[in-house]
């Protein structure tokens, strides 16, 4: 049996549909009042629980030989408190039921987030590369990811469960919710801008993509005690990505520009603010997506290639179009 924590999410939802797919037996842990819409079409087992609740872990773990744990707080705004609770300990509890379970695999989902916020024109990193680097103060999913990350390995060290880490980067694809509404409307507002000149390369992966990694690292021998970056489907720019989103919905290529430095202090500025005043809804724009989008840095995939055989199966030209049509006909109305 495999367990999926996170599977009404991105990434989750396209692990549970590719495991689903395969025939293999997939349960899923889901919180009381979650959509599972998309879940249901599977006909995968639906365990009521919470990461949150160390006593439904115990029930859902049952039989699970295979643990994908992709589970967390996402988003770059919000209290710590709640970072803690379901990334940190919530981590801390999955990593309990499974050693408790006697489950054979744990497969961490991290970020490569978790390395901090490193930058530099060239500068490629693997996974050799230290995690939390140059992490901002209110950085509070990355600095969630970091602990949530070594408390994986720990366990790991001791024997308690096999676990195996993969990073993703920025995700997008069908039921993406997050991101590509925000790309959209922006675009059409006439508001999107290019963070420098728009030549950055991004690490950039489709959901499906990542699932398959994901479930070639969760049951490949050589991939116990491992991490992996599975953070890029091939070649693309800032610039292309964004204007390919916008020859999809017909709208104008983007060429107006702000210097990412602007952009950055820019940022800091509202999450200051935002602090300040303690605001429920995120600033425009804070320094982590600007990092994300805009930063020169490049996180490489080459050991899940050469390791795990991982070669991504939808390019960007299809999964961009795959993405924005199902966003349109789902989150914004075509």
């Amino acid at each position: 049996m495999n367990l999926i924590t996170g599977a009404t999410g991105l990434l989750g939802s396209h692990i549970a549909e590719k495991l689903a797919a395969a025939g293999e037996p997939v349960r899923v842990l889901v919180r009381s009042g979650s959509d599972t819409s998309f879940l249901d079409t599977l006909k995968v087992e639906k365990a009521l629980g919470d990461v949150t609740d160390p006593a439904s872990l115990t029930a859902a773990m049952q039989g699970v030989r295979t643990v994908y744990h992709a589970a967390a707080q996402v988003g770059d705004w919000g209290p710590w408190e709640r970072f803690v609770a379901v990334s940190i300990e919530g981590t801390r509890n999955v990593l309990n039921a499974a050693r408790d379970a006697a489950v054979e695999r744990f497969l961490h989902v991290s970020s490569i987030s978790a390395y901090g916020h490193p930058n530099g024109k060239g500068l490629v990193l693997d996974e050799t590369a230290p995690l939390g680097t140059d992490l901002h103060r209110w950085s509070y999913y990355s600095r969630a990811k970091v602990v949530a990350e070594k408390m994986a390995w720990e366990y790991h060290n001791r024997g308690d469960v096999p676990v195996t880490v993969v990073k993703p980067s920025w995700l997008y694809g069908v039921r993406d919710r997050a991101s590509m509404p925000r790309l959209i409307r922006a675009i059409r507002a006439g508001k999107a801008k290019l963070l420098g000149d728009g030549t950055n390369r991004l690490n950039l992966t489709n959901a499906a993509n990542e699932a398959e990694g994901c479930i070639l690292a969760a049951t490949k021998d050589i991939a116990i005690g491992q991490a992996y970056n599975l953070a890029c489907d091939g070649e693309i720019t800032q610039a292309q990505y964004i204007n390919t989103i916008a020859d999809c919905i017909g709208a104008k290529p983007v060429t107006r520009k702000v210097p990412y430095g602007v952009a950055y202090r820019a940022a800091f500025v509202m999450e200051l603010f935002g602090h300040l005043f303690r605001t429920a809804k995120p600033p425009l724009v804070t320094r982590y997506s600007v990092w994300l989008i805009g930063r020169t840095c490049f996180f490489s995939s080459d050991k899940a290639r050469r390791q795990l055989g991982w070669r991504p199966g939808i390019g960007y030209d299809e999964g961009i179009r795959q993405a924005v049509r199902w966003c349109l006909d789902n989150v914004l109305g075509a």
